[in-house]
Parts: C-alpha cells; sequence; structure tokens
C-alpha cells in the first residue's frame, strides 16, 4: 500500500495531538504510526500481521485506539471532509440529508419466520409418527 503523500500528511498532521500528549516518543515518527494504521485499515490484516516496515505492531495498535477512543479518528474524518467540500465549491456543512427506509416493513409480514416452514430431521418425523400412533392406540 502506498503511505501518505506529502500533500496528505500536511493535512493530516495538525489534526493529529501534539507529541507528549499521547506518550509518544520522539523514537517513533508519527508519520510512520499512520501509514502502518492505513495499511492495516485499507489492507484488513490483522495487527499482527504487519509488515517489518512501519513501528512494530504494538505501537501501531495502541495509537489507533487511543485516537479513536479520544475523538482524533473522528475530528480528521470531519476536517477532511470539510476540505473535501471546499475544493468542489460546496458549503462546509450540508444543507440537506436524504434519508432511505424499506417499502415493505418485515412487521407487516410478522417477520422472516411467518414465511418459512419448520424443517424437521426424519428421524424426528419418525418419531413423531411413533408418538401419534401410541396416542391413538391409547384413546382407543
Amino acid at each position: 500500500m502506498q503511505d501518505a503523500t506529502p500533500e496528505q500528511w500536511e493535512l493530516i498532521e495538525p489534526l493529529l495531538p501534539p507529541i507528549g500528549e499521547s506518550t509518544f516518543r520522539q523514537t517513533v515518527p508519527r508519520r510512520k504510526v499512520v501509514n502502518g494504521i492505513r495499511y492495516v485499515l485499507r489492507s484488513g490484516i490483522q495487527w499482527r500481521m504487519m509488515p517489518h516496515d512501519p513501528p512494530k505492531w504494538e505501537t501501531v495498535y495502541f495509537h489507533h485506539n487511543l485516537w479513536s477512543k479520544t475523538g482524533v479518528w473522528k475530528a480528521i474524518n470531519a476536517a477532511l471532509v470539510k476540505i473535501g467540500r471546499d475544493r468542489k465549491g460546496r458549503k462546509a456543512e450540508p444543507s440537506a440529508a436524504v434519508g432511505d427506509s424499506q417499502s415493505v416493513k418485515t412487521t407487516h409480514k410478522k417477520g422472516i419466520a411467518a414465511g418459512t416452514a419448520t424443517k424437521r430431521s426424519r428421524a424426528v418425523s419418525a418419531i413423531e409418527r411413533r408418538i401419534r400412533t401410541a396416542t391413538q392406540q391409547v384413546a382407543v
């Protein structure tokens, strides 16, 4: 996967917490940590399966987790959305939203179970047949 371009890093870097607030040491470049996070999220691999190029997976995971809990990623996303809208000549905040819903609610049909017959195995059917036969013989 491609690392963040200089233009992308210019947008992201000021939105990250200052060094020291996120227990960063100067030995770990934040850009490499961000690139490691992007790699895992983009490729869908497990944290422990990260290649050895970025910092240790524990470091990358720690900062991703910390920044997720403290809202850093939400702030970055909101800022990038505003920048993207501004570049397209739109207002920073959308003026309208679209909601979508199902045309037929499942509650009108009483859920999926209403249309699905219960399937029984042959063994269960044979046992039920024996019980019915035995019950009929007792009733006679």
